[in-house]
């Protein structure tokens, strides 16, 4: 659109803003002024789309600014360049989308007063899609509608358009744009409650799982992807460990039975630029195996906890360890992944509580069946107040199939023993509702599950095991058969040592901190007359 005389306060501080925080937190108030003009089961798809379609623009006008660069050098004359700038195999080649002329951004904001904001959207939408084949399908083509405010849309395309994504100091507009993306599906899902645990998992979640599992290189999957958080924290942890051109060592599997956030994981991992599988179309996992032929090394997923109505079909190959019960799929899913894994494969997985120990509908056997054939290498209990869209209490499995009596030996050989590790009181409140891990607590866990294992990172190759009373607890098969084959941590790791624990009496122990307080108040107000005298000194 054309520039204003005079832009807003918002626009004024969006145009000078140079962090994602303060992008995120004016898109999104300003995406908000639209929430009641659009349906509650499309505004996410409405307000990601256009993040995804400035994103889009936005890497291909900078892959063009690029190429006008290299021809320049090579000599091309100025009045050829245009042939060149527009050969689509120069955009392509380097992983960009093509992006037809009038589906740019530019061109969708100098046109949308004259011909209408929202039929160019959704043209624009059209045209990326049919340029490119694993777009097709995906984008979402709803903003030319008539209960959609044309005059507030258009507001949002002038905010969207002055944000600085590139240009940002050091930072790619790809990994800002990327992290606008997951706030903004972070803020959907808090907003939707229960229905925001469909599509997102929380980030310090998703981290725990992938620094246990390091996935350095090889297949990932997940069989219930939601938005894709799973495979975008992998692809940072290549990032961070081994720099950004080593992202493509990694292979994404995914499905998702939902349309709708099968369109949102298909944006996410574009947004990010991990080229994924994840099927032509959604589809049901159960029913419906889009890999069923998949072998993967990694398998990280959220799936839905305690779901009563899936595809149950007792003839499954997939249930060789017992047939699950109808009225509960998360010991279908926990085979359903078993199945998937390679020779040496190792999987994460969130589910409910309930699964480390529910004896009822044939539960109890299955679980002692993987137990018994070393499927189970690690449990986890996690705190309460991770996941604000569920309040049901929430632990991680890790599976590996190396730890099986035919898998391949490690460093420190733990086949025949569990690893437990009670991380219930761990995490900080960011809020009065949601709990997140710290730095220093992903890090304790992930240290002592690789020390545990003999393997992993170099930190953890430093720091040598040891059962920690109320933390972690390696314990052999005879224990585990000795509680039952249940599987909660609390049972194991025991309490902390009394050494650790503070046993000074609440009174005492007041009153001694108040004499402390108050000897440090004393002290502050001696230095306070010693210092005043000394600048009294120095004036004179």
């Amino acid at each position: 659109m054309p520039p204003r005389q005079k832009k807003p306060a918002d626009q004024e501080e969006l145009f000078s803003a140079s962090t994602a925080k303060e992008i995120q937190d004016i898109l999104w108030k300003a995406a908000d002024k639209l929430r009641g003009s659009i349906d509650a089961a499309q505004y996410k798809e409405f307000v990601l789309g256009l993040i995804f379609l400035k994103y889009v623009s936005d890497a291909f006008e900078e892959r063009r600014t690029e190429l006008a660069k290299e021809l320049t050098d090579e000599g091309i004359a100025e009045d050829r360049l245009d042939d060149f700038l527009e050969d689509r195999d120069e955009y392509t080649g380097a992983h960009v989308f093509w992006v037809p002329e009038t589906a740019r951004w530019s061109w969708i904001a100098a046109n949308a007063k004259a011909q209408g904001v929202g039929k160019l959207l959704d043209e624009a939408m059209d045209a990326i899609m049919r340029e490119n084949e694993s777009l097709k399908g995906v984008l979402p083509k709803i903003f030319n509608q008539d209960r959609i405010d044309q005059k507030r849309l258009g507001e949002l395309v002038d905010l969207i358009s002055d944000a600085r994504f590139g240009g940002n100091g050091d930072r790619p507009a790809q990994d800002l744009l990327g992290e606008v993306y997951e706030y903004f599906l972070g803020n959907f899902a808090r907003a939707e409650g229960k229905r925001g645990g469909e599509f997102y998992t929380p980030s310090s979640v998703v981290r725990l799982i992938v620094e246990i599992l390091e996935p350095y290189e090889g297949r990932v999957y997940d069989p219930a992807c939601g938005s894709g958080g799973m495979f975008v924290q992998a692809a940072k942890f290549i990032e961070a460990h081994r720099g950004r051109g080593h992202k493509s060592d990694l292979s994404v599997y995914g499905q998702e039975l939902n349309e709708r956030t099968w369109r949102l994981a298909k944006m996410n991992l574009a947004i990010h630029g991990i080229d994924g599988n994840l099927a032509a179309r959604w589809g049901d996992t159960f029913a419906d195996d889009k890999h069923a032929d998949l072998k993967a090394d990694f398998v990280m997923a959220n799936p839905p906890f305690n779901i009563k109505d899936w595809a149950r079909d007792e003839t499954d190959p997939r249930w060789k360890y017992g047939v699950p019960p109808k009225n509960n799929a998360n010991y279908a899913w926990l085979q359903h992944m078993i199945s998937k894994l390679g020779e040496r494969g190792t999987a994460g997985i969130v589910l409910a509580n309930g699964s480390m120990s529910s004896q009822s509908s044939g539960e109890g056997e299955i679980r002692q069946a993987l137990v018994e054939a070393g499927q189970v290498a690690c449990m986890v209990a996690l705190p309460a107040q991770l996941f604000r869209t569920t309040g049901i209490p929430a632990c991680l499995w890790f599976l590996s199939k190396d730890k099986s009596p035919q898998g391949a030996r490690r460093l420190d050989d733990r086949r025949g023993e569990l690893l437990f590790i009670d991380a219930r009181g761990m995490g900080e409140m960011v809020d009065r509702t949601e709990r997140v891990f710290t730095e220093a607590d992903l890090r304790r866990i992930a240290d002592t599950y690789h020390a545990w294992r003999g393997s992993g990172s170099a930190r953890a190759a430093e720091i040598k095991y040891a059962d920690v009373p109320g933390f972690c607890y390696s314990a052999d098969m005879e224990k585990v058969r000795e509680h039952g084959y249940v599987l909660t941590p609390g049972r194991y790791v025991g309490s902390v040592d009394a050494d650790d624990v503070d046993t000074e009496p609440i009174a005492e122990k007041i009153d001694r901190l108040s004499k402390e307080l108050f000897a440090h108040f004393e002290e502050s107000s001696r230095l306070e007359q010693v210092i005043r005298a000394q600048m009294e000194r120095i004036d004179a």
